[in-house]
């Protein structure tokens, strides 16, 4: 087993786009600072020449989610109860069918999907006025604190930021083109065909629509990013085992601070999102029962023409709520295999060192014995031992740290809840109860 020419985490001084500017030059640069870190509060670190968050702020900007000045968060605001509340009650008061048409209302269920897509925005939107008010965008994905980490993971995090959007698009382009297909196909009946009314909510109805899915799945890709740097930071703490030749206290020390840094992480990522996550449960689980409750109890026949707002909300808050439980198990996943790559290190290690000791036991005459004890030197592992503690202390640290990574693998949590398969599991299990529950009430009921 040949180790690594070096113990020590790589410190490389070649930089990416998250490196910052000299004093000289900050002067003049700040008045170049890109959107939502003109205040202090989301600086949090020194401004970039080349902002590596450019597309996420065009899309918060475009969104209305820009919090970084006085006038931008009372037109966020605004927009929100425009978009979010009185949108949505509105197209529930004056939208409908004409009441000589010959078949049922159509927008019953339509107006069924519209609390629980307010809710989720109105979640999604306050956590993150909470975030960009407290944190800023930057040290929300710990990018003020990138620097420490090796270049590995500041190669895979800028790749995963740049992959953001494609998950963003991937579920919200879909999504669009089957609602403006329904919408267009919806409002041909609407109030009897007036033409400027139908005209008029039809924009009104896309544009809130689009308004409250983005800001929930924004929500979702940042839990999404924050949860992705977590397990590049865990690959890069297995590349530290991989690297590790003699298991010498330098290196388990080393290894433990690291886990430390990103244990203290993962416990500021779950106090963050912990409301969001339980809200979006909460509201989401709640919804869908209701909504397969009165879609049962209906006599009318089910179509896309009178169903189809139930199929899209329902995707939309399903893809992205999997998006952030997803994320949030890889972790727990990853964390619990740091633990067995330690004890996989630590048996080879140990096992390394005692062949060397009965090697140098076989090569050395017998009346050198005492002094093979002291000189525990073997060329073809490349472990050396200066003294008789040696041996004995490092495998002690090794074997602590190994104890320690058992008892400490955890990974994002809420309300001491680990999000981990096993959870996924029980919501699954729990949610198919519900389901059959109900199917059942249903049958006894007709």
């Amino acid at each position: 087993m040949k180790p690594s020419s070096t113990t020590e985490p790589t410190k490389s001084t070649a930089t990416i786009s998250i490196t910052s500017l000299s004093p000289q030059n900050e002067d003049h640069q700040q008045h170049n600072v890109p959107l939502l870190m003109q205040q202090p509060c989301y600086a949090r670190s020194k401004p970039i020449s080349s902002d590596e968050l450019r597309n996420l702020r065009i899309i918060l900007k475009w969104c209305a989610l820009d919090h970084s000045y006085c006038f931008g968060r009372i037109i966020s605001y605004a927009l929100f109860v425009v978009l979010a509340m009185a949108a949505p009650l509105l197209i529930s008061i004056f939208i409908g069918v004409s009441h000589s048409a010959s078949i049922d209302d159509p927008f019953k269920f339509n107006k069924l999907v519209q609390l629980p897509e307010s809710a989720l925005a109105l979640i999604a939107f306050f956590t993150l006025s909470r975030f960009f008010r407290r944190y800023g965008l930057r040290q929300l994905l710990f990018l003020d604190i990138l620097q420490d980490d090796s270049m590995y993971v500041r190669r895979g995090y800028t790749r995963e930021l740049e992959k953001a959007f494609k998950y963003l698009s991937f579920i919200i382009l879909p999504s669009f083109f089957v609602q403006l297909a329904h919408k267009i196909l919806l409002f041909t009946t609407a109030n009897g065909g007036q033409f400027p009314l139908n005209s008029i909510l039809f924009l009104l109805v896309l544009v809130s629509w689009v308004y409250r899915t983005g800001v929930f799945l924004l929500m979702c890709v940042l839990f999404r990013l924050t949860c992705e740097l977590q397990i590049l930071r865990f690959e890069g703490l297995k590349k530290l085992f991989e690297g590790c030749g003699d298991g010498c206290n330098n290196e388990a020390s080393v290894i433990f601070r690291e886990h430390v840094r990103i244990r203290r992480q993962l416990w500021v990522t779950s106090h963050r999102y912990r409301f969001f996550i339980i809200g979006c449960l909460v509201t989401i689980s709640v919804s869908q029962l209701a909504a397969l409750l009165l879609v049962l109890e209906s006599k009318s026949h089910k179509t896309f023409f009178n169903s189809g707002d139930l199929v899209i909300c329902s995707a939309v808050q399903l893809s992205g709520f999997l998006l952030c439980l997803v994320s949030a198990a890889r972790i727990t996943h990853r964390a619990q295999g740091i633990v067995s790559i330690a004890t996989k290190w630590h048996m080879l290690v140990t096992n390394a060192s005692a062949e060397s000791e009965q090697f140098k036991a076989q090569m050395i005459p017998p009346e050198c014995d005492s002094d093979s004890d002291s000189d525990s030197h073997s060329e073809g592992i490349y472990i050396s031992v200066a003294s008789q503690q040696r041996p004995s202390s490092s495998f002690q640290t090794r074997q602590a740290l190994v104890t320690y990574l058992q008892h400490n693998y955890g990974g994002i949590t809420v309300f001491g809840f680990l999000l981990d398969r096993g959870l996924l599991y029980t919501l699954f299990a729990f949610e198919f109860s519900l389901v059959m529950w109900i199917l059942s009430k249903v049958v006894v009921l007709s």
